[in-house]
Parts: structure tokens; C-alpha cells; sequence
């Protein structure tokens, strides 16, 4: 009996370490097949391809910038995620591709915009970026652009609902008028039709400055310039140039209004769509691509400005500003009306 019983015993312990084998083993394998299923399904493994649109040519400062900004994705995504950058305006003027962005669907994912035009976007406060005479010099911008303001304003689009939100800043210069008309100062450009876009503040600008506001999409500028539509308008310099408006405005004022203060912009249906380290990566971008665009930005304006003398474009230099801000006294007033502790804000980051 004892033997009988030992014999037993012993063969129902060896049943059971085989079905704990048997088991373990189908386990791992489950595992396994299941690691693998999800590692196909993570986004991680995928390539994803982002659309950004720009609306000048990609040798531009801008266009520059978002070279820079893709090779650094690129690198440091290992190649899995890739931009596709639709320079030239290809895919619209500023408006156009906002308007394409906050509609859905997917086609345009990012874009560079000027921070201006956020302004009828859930962008509010970035209009304060575009007030006449607010920036004295670049180093000033970019204490603004290294500040928990800039981030505030780079966020409020989303914050309110607009679907989209801001990852970086940088800009492409100050913005200067120029004419078809030969002009030498200020009173020249009394009666003149100037191209603005769809923009209040640049409106009242140029009333301000006694001229014509004149609303032309950027991509009928230059035709816009050539058939006398209007007599002028204002770009920052390297634009000016690389867009070839000096062919048919070749008068050139350094007036410098504004600091064309530019985002780079993402919806939130593309940014929910990664994950958080890919996000991580667009944002290490973004911070490269920023300090670049600093490094390139008075460097390639000032060799840009030589190489329009060249071309025989007629430069006017402005020795005393006041009399342009006094003439934009209102506009900046009534612009700032809402945002005065804000505005001091920036003004005081000089």
C-alpha cells in the first residue's frame, strides 16, 4: 500500500510540473506575440508624415528655418517622423492656410504665420508682437521670445478652442515699406495705396501715415505692384528680395515699423495624434530651429540689403523715427486698450 501510494504521489507531481511548464511556456509565447502585436500598433514603430506650409520661397529666412526644423525631426525621430515642407505658397496665403488648419481634415498639419495673423484666431494677445514701434531692437523680441509670456501667447490659441497652438517663435526682420513711386521720406507716402492684409492693426498703420490701406492677398502682390493696383506695400527685407518685389517696387524705406515676430504652428489634431515622446522631439526641434533662425536673421538681412544696392534698388535711410510714431500714436493706443499691464509687460523686457 505505501508503495502504491508513493508511486502515485509522485506521478501526480510530475503531471503537474509538466502542465506549470506547459503553461508558462504557452504564456510567453502569448506574451511575446502580444509584445509584437504592440509594438506594430505603436505609433513609435510608424512613419508619420506632417504637411508645413510657407508661404515664401524656401531660400528665405523663414524658408531657412523650417529646413532647419525639419533635418532636426527628422534626426532626431530617426527618420519616423518626416516634414513636408509646401514652401511658395503652394498651399495658400496666410489666411488660407489658417482657415484650412482649423477646418480639419488632415491636408495642412503645420504652418509658419506671421503672429499677427492669430489675431482673429484665438490669438489675441500676439497681436500685442505687431504694434507699431513696440520692439526697439532684435535682442528685445528675443527676451520676450525666451520669457513665460511668449509660451502664454504660443498657447492661446488652444487654450480658447481654436485648434491649433503654437511650439516656437522667430523672426524674419523688420518690416519696411516700399514703392513703385520714388519717395524720401514720410510725406511721400500722404495719398499712396499700400497694401495691408486683413489685419486692424496694420490698417490703421497706414491711415495713420496718411495713406490708403488697400487689402491684397500676398499672392496677387506682386502682380498687384506691377499693374498699379497698389503703389506699395511692406515686408521685412529678405522677403522683399526674395519674393522679387524690387523688380517692380524699387524703392526701399527703413522705416522699420514692425519686427515681423513669426510662430510655427501645429493643430491639435496632428499633436494628439503622436505620442509624447514624438511630441517631446518637435518641441527639442522647435528650440533649435528657433535659436537658428536668431543666428541667420541679421546676418542673411544685412548681406540680402548689399545685394538689393547692387540691383540698383534705391535705400532710404530714416534718421529720426518720431515723426512715424507719433503718426501711429492712435492705432497703438486703441491696439493696446485691452492689454495695457501686458503691453508694458513686453515694452519693459528691452
Amino acid at each position: 500500500m505505501k508503495k502504491g501510494f508513493k508511486f502515485l504521489a509522485l506521478s501526480l507531481a510530475l503531471v503537474l510540473v509538466f502542465v506549470a511548464l506547459v503553461g508558462c511556456g504557452t504564456q510567453n509565447s502569448q506574451n511575446e506575440q502580444q509584445g509584437q502585436q504592440q509594438e506594430e500598433k505603436s505609433p513609435t514603430s510608424e512613419e508619420i508624415t506632417l504637411v508645413y506650409a510657407e508661404v515664401n520661397p524656401i531660400d528665405s529666412i523663414v524658408g531657412k528655418t523650417a529646413v532647419a526644423f525639419k533635418e532636426k525631426v527628422e534626426e532626431l525621430s530617426n527618420g519616423k517622423i518626416k516634414i513636408d515642407i509646401q514652401a511658395g505658397g503652394v498651399l495658400g496665403a496666410e489666411n488660407d492656410v489658417l482657415d484650412t488648419m482649423l477646418g480639419g481634415g488632415g491636408t495642412i498639419d503645420m504652418s509658419r504665420i506671421s503672429a499677427f495673423s492669430l489675431t482673429s484666431y484665438g490669438g489675441e494677445k500676439s497681436m500685442l508682437l505687431s504694434i507699431p514701434y513696440t520692439f526697439v531692437n532684435r535682442d528685445h523680441f528675443w527676451n520676450f521670445a525666451a520669457s513665460d509670456l511668449a509660451e502664454e501667447f504660443l498657447l492661446e490659441p488652444h487654450v480658447n478652442g481654436s485648434g491649433v497652438r503654437g511650439l516656437f517663435y522667430g523672426e524674419e526682420g523688420f518690416r519696411h515699406f516700399f514703392t513703385k513711386k520714388p519717395i524720401s521720406g514720410l510725406q511721400d507716402l500722404k495719398g499712396m495705396k499700400l497694401r495691408v492684409s486683413n489685419d486692424p492693426i496694420m490698417t490703421g498703420m497706414v491711415e495713420g501715415l496718411g495713406a490708403i490701406p488697400t487689402v491684397v492677398s500676398f499672392g496677387e502682390l506682386y502682380s498687384a505692384l506691377q499693374t498699379g493696383v497698389v503703389d506699395g506695400a511692406e515686408q521685412p527685407i529678405v522677403n522683399y528680395k526674395a519674393n522679387s518685389f524690387h523688380e517692380v517696387a524699387p524703392y526701399l524705406i527703413l522705416d522699420g515699423h514692425t519686427l515681423g515676430a513669426i510662430q510655427v504652428i501645429i493643430t491639435d489634431e496632428a499633436w494628439n495624434k503622436l505620442t509624447e515622446e514624438q511630441q517631446n522631439i518637435l518641441m527639442e526641434a522647435g528650440k533649435y530651429a528657433s535659436e537658428y533662425n536668431r543666428q541667420i536673421s541679421e546676418e542673411t538681412e544685412n548681406k540680402v540689403l548689399e545685394e538689393l544696392k547692387a540691383e540698383g534698388v534705391t535705400v532710404i535711410e530714416v534718421d529720426d523715427i518720431t515723426p512715424w510714431q507719433e503718426a501711429c500714436k492712435d492705432v497703438i493706443s486703441s491696439a493696446t486698450a485691452n492689454y495695457k499691464d501686458l503691453y508694458q509687460q513686453i515694452l519693459d523686457m528691452k
